[in-house]
């Protein structure tokens, strides 16, 4: 009867390697040519086309850089594709005015409610009535008219902030109105 041997996989620590093989594992090279980074970031040949290039991260950038979405399209083909990707993403661009704070009132943002709070005005208020309020406060709490007023001063920075706020909402709502009746 032969003698049982006794095996190197029990208990820890396991005395041969995890992986069976003992053989190098093979990276794939950039394919730029003369690259010798590995190219472990892949970039398509052509528009909907399942070859792929590996590329190396600094090869990958100026790959992309070059890259034109639309070549080989005609000029119709390429905006009728770009029309179908707006109308894809549309929904996501009606939904911007929520911001991370959570909603707002469905037309203005959190950020932009918090702002009118700090103006005291009312939600529904023009921007030519935010521009007065702002005025407002800031004359009555600017640091030269309260010098040494650490509270004021305060006030005067939450209310320039406020300002800014909405001042940018608006102006991207007007840029927003003018490129929807040109368009």
């Amino acid at each position: 009867m032969a003698k049982p041997t006794r095996s190197n996989d029990w208990g820890f620590p396991r005395w041969r390697g995890y992986g069976s093989g003992r053989s190098t594992r093979q990276v794939r090279l950039c394919d730029r040519f003369g690259c010798e980074e590995p190219g472990d970031r892949p970039a398509p040949k052509s528009p909907n086309s399942p070859e792929r290039w590996y590329f190396c991260e600094r090869h990958a950038g100026e790959y992309n850089r070059n890259w034109n979405y639309f070549e080989g399209l005609t000029a119709e083909d390429a905006a009728a594709r770009e029309a179908e990707e707006r109308r894809g993403s549309d929904g996501y661009r009606q939904a911007r005015h929520y911001g991370w704070g959570g909603p707002g009132d469905g037309s203005r943002s959190s950020d932009e409610m918090r702002a009118l709070d700090i103006l005291d005005v009312d939600n529904d208020a023009g921007f030519e009535e935010i521009k007065t309020a702002y005025r407002r406060l800031a004359k009555a709490n600017h640091p030269d008219v309260a010098p040494g007023d650490a509270e004021a001063a305060a006030r005067f920075q939450a209310a320039q902030a406020a300002y800014e706020v909405l001042r940018k909402a608006e102006e991207r709502r007007v840029g927003e109105r003018e490129r929807s009746r040109s368009g």
